[in-house]
């Protein structure tokens, strides 16, 4: 069972403020850039990313699968990731479950994982590249 979604929305509105700076410019965090579904608003929500061989990147999934970016994601067909200083172009995001499928979740984050009963990720398909993320 993923975080309750009353952490997930104390998450976004004051931790996430405090991550922001350092969300795409130190690994793992990342910063996914999506426009509302509903708003046409502009977010950016910081998280942890972990690049799959140059193909994808994976996010755990630790509020399960219907938060608000990952459903923005969705409905646009994709979005913008900032990971590492560098601004990446990502498809349709794909929703997994089983962690174990996952082998580039860090294996220190696995037993919390387990402890939270997370099991979903998404990953994120990497499109062709774009400019710097300066």
């Amino acid at each position: 069972m993923p975080a309750p979604y009353a952490i997930a929305r104390f998450a976004r509105d004051s931790v996430n403020h405090l991550t922001r700076p350092l969300a795409g410019r130190l690994p793992p965090f990342i910063l996914v850039d999506h426009q509302g579904r509903t708003t046409g608003r502009t977010y950016q929500s910081p998280m942890f990313g972990f690049f799959d061989d140059g193909r994808a990147i994976v996010v755990v999934l630790t509020y399960g699968p219907n938060v608000d970016w990952l459903r923005n994601l969705r409905a646009a067909g994709g979005g913008t990731v900032v990971a590492r200083g560098r601004r990446h172009r990502v498809g349709p995001p794909e929703v997994e479950t089983g962690l174990d499928r996952a082998r580039v979740i860090p294996a220190i984050l696995r037993p919390f994982l387990r402890l939270m009963r997370v099991n979903d990720f998404a990953r994120l398909p990497l499109q062709a590249p774009t400019r710097s993320a300066a």
